[in-house]
């Protein structure tokens, strides 16, 4: 399916953050082609959406990649330089651990950073051709604990969240009760920064509160397993989840 790339800004209280977007090219989503055969001249053109939430790499090629593949199965794509207060175009390569990390631990996971997801929210809101109602979130390593962070400030405003081995705080875990959306959680049993006893808290968090989600977990994997340019790259589980979140995607956004 051919899609249409294009990088814009969106305006965030401390400032313009650039963003990856991307979609389906007009008149050939599988939205629109349902249209065209339709007789109900009232079908609802409008695309579901996904915000893509970045690694601590920065938003580097293996994101932008994502994104252009979720828009391929017919979703508006937006992903966000969450860096940018750090300047333009600051992503990292996969042997520059220390770098990464570091500029991660440099953002305020508290009002800043929620301003920023909610001001990519929406944006992804505003835009013409999306579906207001419709919009997931997903996101890998940092993106992942920020998909699980959207799912706990704006379950009001977003309509699933599918985080991948994201790292979750302490007040997010307490923070699930105010989740109200169906989550899709992916992890490797491996991952060194995300141990199996705070997979398990997890778990049992959303299990004690009845809350809709499913979590898979990957034994052989690692973090990171589902990007194919890094060593940890697990290509059985990559595929598995990759289906796994187009599935649930196609099932809560379409």
């Amino acid at each position: 399916m051919p899609v249409e790339p294009a990088e814009v800004v969106i305006t965030t209280p401390d400032g313009q953050m650039p963003a990856f977007f991307c979609r389906p090219a007009e008149g050939d989503s599988p939205l629109e082609r349902l249209r065209q055969r339709s007789s109900e001249s009232v079908f609802d053109q409008r695309l579901p959406a996904v915000l893509l939430l970045m690694e601590a790499f920065g938003l580097t090629h293996h994101i932008r990649d994502i994104a252009l593949r979720l828009a391929q199965e017919g979703y508006a794509v937006l992903a966000p330089n969450l860096y940018y207060r750090e300047g333009e175009d600051i992503t990292f390569g996969y042997d520059e651990v220390d770098q990464a990390m570091a500029t991660m631990y440099r953002l305020d996971f508290g009002q800043p950073v929620e301003q920023d997801l909610k001001a990519a929210i929406a944006y992804l809101k505003a835009l013409p051709k999306v579906d207001a109602k419709r919009i997931g979130v997903t996101g890998f390593c940092l993106g992942g604990g920020l998909t699980f962070l959207s799912a706990c400030r704006f379950s009001a405003e977003i309509a699933a969240a599918a985080p991948f081995y994201g790292m979750v705080l302490d007040e997010w875990i307490e923070a699930v009760n105010d989740i109200t959306v169906p989550m899709l959680l992916v992890f490797g049993g491996q991952d060194p920064f995300i141990g199996r006893d705070r997979i398990q808290q997890i778990e049992t968090r959303f299990q004690q509160l009845g809350k809709p989600h499913t979590l898979t977990l990957y034994p052989e994997a690692t973090h990171g397993f589902f990007c194919h340019e890094r060593e940890s790259y697990h290509a059985a589980a990559a595929i598995d989840a990759w289906h796994k979140l187009t599935l649930f995607l196609q099932t809560e956004l379409c």
